[in-house]
């Protein structure tokens, strides 16, 4: 069995990355500072003796000691703030992680001979101009825009690995990450599927920026994380994989499709976007298919199980859908 860093780990994907890794029998470390991951989603993993945590920003001087004296094998690297409505007030910790977070973690993996994967996003395709959006297409990003934070953090990242895998033949690869969703999700995030739910909760109607036709595809977690461990084994070193979902649909197809499983009664408003929005986002998916990597939840299927989580008392069945720190806890 191997022992695991996973930056990030108390966040959405890293805290079920986390799961399934100590479910394996390895040893994982779990890094987070914590400003967008959340404690509680590693609270029951504490139990396990193979699980550890360590309340660290990966930026920090402190964050690459620890792990130069910490023999590790594998490393996921899922670290960063993310969400719409921290472009601006997080965006010096997303250029900070990106940049500084992502030399430790390239230093700490050639120091162990360790092999690493880094978390990148659709975002480093911007706006793009060309669908779906495969791992050659080169993007349509404005480094002085808005999102430009994460975007040009991003692929500032993939650039540094690339560097390292060509300079100290470091074993790293990357993962571009698209709309992922799953229990786990803060319902206070702005992204799109946790709002929605939150707006059912709160029975206020699901509110959709824009006209709602910008269309997306959606993954369940299970799958990412699946995604996530294929391209671990079998990615090449230096190259970059797209990992998400394939059908793609509007955000007002998919608003409906919430209503319809909760039985939702409160309708939809449509409001002015807030930021400047991307209007279609679609990865090709091939070359994480040529790993053996594929799509096994299906949106409905995927959101049924989130819903049933988050409103056991809403979900609507099958059936009855019409057709149509230094501080380590262990």
């Amino acid at each position: 069995m191997a022992s695991i860093l996973v930056t990030g780990g108390a966040g959405f994907i890293g805290s079920n990355l986390c799961r399934t890794l100590l479910a394996e029998g390895h040893t994982v470390h779990a890094v987070d500072n914590c400003i967008t991951g959340s404690r509680t989603n590693v609270v029951p993993l504490e139990s396990d003796t193979n699980f550890f945590f360590y309340l660290q920003d990966i930026s920090d001087p402190q964050f690459l000691e620890t792990f130069l004296r910490t023999k590790i094998d594998l490393i996921y690297s899922l670290a960063c703030p993310t969400g719409v409505p921290n472009l601006i007030t997080l965006a010096e910790e997303m250029l900070r992680t990106c940049s500084y977070g992502t030399f430790n973690v390239l230093e700490i993996a050639k120091h162990h001979r360790a092999k690493l994967l880094l978390s990148s996003t659709a975002e480093v395709y911007g706006q793009p101009l060309t669908s779906p959006q495969d791992e050659t297409y080169n993007g349509n990003v404005n480094p002085l825009g808005m999102r430009s934070a994460y975007e040009e953090g991003k692929r500032f990242a993939e650039s540094t690995l690339a560097m390292y895998v060509r300079k100290y033949d470091v074993d790293a690869r990357v993962v571009r990450i698209f709309n992922t969703f799953g229990p786990g999700m803060s319902l206070n995030d702005f992204r799109v599927i946790p709002h929605f739910i939150q707006c059912v909760l709160n029975e206020q109607p699901l509110r959709l920026y824009g006209d709602g036709l910008q269309t997306r595809t959606h993954l369940y977690v299970d799958d990412l994380v699946r995604g996530l461990t294929t391209v671990m084994e079998h990615g090449i070193p230096g190259e970059a994989y797209n990992v998400g979902g394939e059908h793609q649909m509007t955000i007002r197809e998919l608003a409906e499709l919430v209503i319809t499983l909760t039985d939702h009664t409160a309708g939809i408003v449509y409001e002015p976007h807030f930021i400047e929005d991307h209007t279609h986002r679609r990865p090709a998916v091939e070359k994480a298919k040529s790993l053996g990597w594929s799509q096994q939840v299906t949106v409905e299927e995927g959101l049924r199980r989130m819903v049933a989580h988050h409103l056991p008392l809403r979900v609507v069945t099958e059936s009855e859908i019409q057709p149509s720190a230094d501080q380590v806890i262990t």
